[in-house]
């Protein structure tokens, strides 16, 4: 009891400075010294022991009750037992059951008015009886966890050791694990065999009774015998069986009545009258009877202790209630500290995601200035662009119409110089340097209004049928600067009549520029290729960019598309184009998946659902 105290107060936070008793005196609101206030404490105690003394002398003289019994006009109690389980229970030579057991049951029958009919047998067979409701109660079991699964167990009456034997000669053991490769009999069914399995050892032999174990162990047909210490040396002594000796102790366990699980009335009877018993001093009587020349003697103080645990209990109380409220309020602590962690964990997340908001508001607004201000350049560009696909088809007629004259005089004078060409070599290029400049104006004509309407402001509900061709030659135009800047070998291949898909051209655009400028970036030098490819699968219209680049290492994949993640910080780089490109894509119910091998070059696939109308 005391070291259960001890782990106790100790668990409620009391300091080596700061004891139990010294933070009671505290709690109270002392004034007095420690010193003092434990002098104090002892005194208390001493007067205490003296007046329970005083009590138990006067109830240890308290006069005994006898009891009428048995009661045959009432339906017998059915109890079993062991037939061979000396001094506790056995059949004599008369084939009477005897023993502790039954003599105690017979006196709990007595005070509780019960007719009881004692059976002893096999010890499995009495077990399966009690489970199968063929008997009320068995008048001895060990307790374990294992069997409180079928029976209910009253107060413990004894206790019984449990020993390893084997033949004299053999080696003393002092642990289980130096009998693991040997043979150990055991009775069937009972603790011995629990405990030895629940230890590991598997080599068992069960035998029905224990003098069938002692004579197959004293035979030295096998090696050890796990058993009850009392049973066995009666049992050995009567049949003279003198070279079985005990090699270690195991455990000594409760020895209690049991009842089939749920017949909590029965029980309740057999814990009442073994309380009355004990009470009276029946029970010890009973108990020197048949266990006092075999089992050690409590001292005298013992049954002081007993009388005295109400008075130790109460103070276990006081103690107990005061450890709760110590406990509660470091619990009350505990909760109030995780809520404000929590509170402040919270808070830093909104302030990061708060952050990470501006930054995107902050680039947002950087790409809208700078799609005004590619609108305002396209403008300006457009109308110059406008006059001079106006005035070169002018220009190319008014020389058609002078080459004539020319060439008149180019045979009559032979060759002469114009604007510093000689017009031998002016003939010849004149006519390509016209096409040359219209086809360059109609290319710039061309970006700029590409531009105007990459540039132009978005509807978000605006969904249309689109062909995934013409919004990816759309953007190789716009991005056609960087690709012939960082590769020679650019490969187009489109499958035609691709199903058309819905969706917002200037937003899908977006995506494949960036798929596009990714993988010029990812080049290492002009040898290096990238190839477009477009084609339709499973209801899907599908666009592959794959490039021969430095790839992607495995640790990045998940981050691909986190906002702000770039391995190109020191070149520019935002880490805000995938992540809009996951969110457009999102937006139009598709997929963006990334294959890559570090060192070979990086496939990216963009699958957008086709357009239901044209769905297979």
């Amino acid at each position: 009891m005391s070291s259960k105290l001890r782990v106790s107060l100790t668990g409620t936070g009391y300091t080596k400075d700061r004891s139990p008793i010294r933070a009671l005196a505290t709690q109270c609101g002392s004034d007095f010294s420690y010193g003092f206030f434990l002098l104090k404490t002892i005194s208390l105690t001493m007067a205490i022991i003296l007046g329970v003394t005083l009590c138990a002398t006067r109830l240890w003289a308290a006069p005994k009750i006898e009891y009428a019994g048995p009661f045959i006009d009432k339906p017998p109690v059915i109890i079993g037992g062991m037939q061979d389980f000396p001094p506790y229970e056995f059949l004599d030579k008369n084939g009477t059951p005897s023993g502790f057991n039954v003599e105690l049951t017979r006196a709990i029958a007595r005070v509780m008015e019960m007719n009881v009919e004692i059976q002893l047998g096999n010890w499995n067979v009495m077990r399966q009886a009690l489970v199968h409701g063929d008997i009320d109660a068995l008048q001895g079991l060990n307790f374990s966890a294992e069997r409180t699964k079928e029976v209910d167990f009253s107060p413990p009456h004894s206790v019984v050791q449990y020993s390893i034997w084997s033949r004299s000669g053999t080696p003393k053991i002092s642990q289980l694990s130096e009998i693991q490769e040997k043979t150990v009999v055991v009775l069937k069914g009972s603790i011995s065999d629990e405990l030895l399995q629940s230890a590991g050892i598997n080599n068992l032999i069960r035998a029905d009774s224990y003098g069938e174990a002692l004579r197959l162990v004293a035979s030295e047909k096998y090696d050890y015998l796990a058993a009850a210490k009392l049973p066995i040396q009666a049992l050995s002594s009567t049949m003279r069986l003198v070279n079985i000796v005990p090699m270690m102790n195991i455990d000594s366990l409760p020895y209690s009545y049991a009842v089939k699980r749920g017949n909590l009335a029965l029980m309740g009877k057999f814990s009442e009258g073994l309380a009355i018993l004990k009470k009276t001093g029946e029970y010890q009587k009973i108990h020197h009877r048949w266990l006092g020349v075999l089992e050690p003697q409590a001292l005298p103080i013992m049954e002081i202790i007993k009388y005295a645990t109400p008075v130790v209990g109460t103070l276990l109380l006081i103690i107990f209630v005061i450890v709760l409220w110590s406990r509660m309020l470091k619990k009350q602590v505990a909760q109030r500290t995780a809520a404000l962690a929590h509170e402040i964990s919270e808070r830093e997340r909104a302030m990061k995601e708060l952050q990470h908001h501006q930054k995107q508001l902050i680039q947002a607004d950087k790409m809208a200035s700078l799609g005004i201000l590619v609108a305002g350049v396209a403008h300006e560009i457009n109308n110059p662009i406008g006059g001079i696909l106006l005035g070169l088809p002018t220009l190319h007629k008014a020389h058609e119409m002078a080459s004539s004259c020319l060439e008149e005089r180019y045979r009559e004078s032979g060759d002469f110089t114009i604007g510093g060409l000689r017009y031998s070599i002016m003939r010849e290029e004149v006519p390509l340097l016209f096409d040359e400049m219209v086809q360059g104006a109609k290319r710039i004509k061309h970006i700029v209004e590409d531009l105007k309407d990459f540039s132009r402001t978005i509807d978000p509900t605006c969904t249309t049928p689109l062909d995934l061709n013409t919004i990816v030659k759309t953007s190789v135009r716009l991005a056609e600067h960087t690709i012939k800047k960082t590769t020679d070998s650019f490969v187009e291949n489109y499958t035609e009549s691709l199903p058309k898909i819905y969706g917002c051209s200037q937003r899908l655009e977006q995506i494949v520029i960036n798929l596009i400028l990714n993988a010029c970036q990812a080049l290492e030098h002009r040898g290096q290729s990238i190839t477009l490819r477009t084609y339709h699968i499973n209801n899907e219209v599908r666009l592959e960019v794959k490039d021969q680049g430095v790839g992607i290492p495995k640790e990045h994949f998940p981050h691909l598309t986190d906002p702000f993640f770039t391995t190109k910080r020191e070149v520019g780089g935002t880490g805000l184009g995938l992540s809009i490109s996951a969110g457009i894509v999102k937006e139009h119910g598709g997929q963006l998946k990334f294959n890559s091998t570090p060192g070979k070059g990086t496939k990216v696939t963009l699958a957008l659902p086709v357009a239901k109308e044209n769905a297979a």
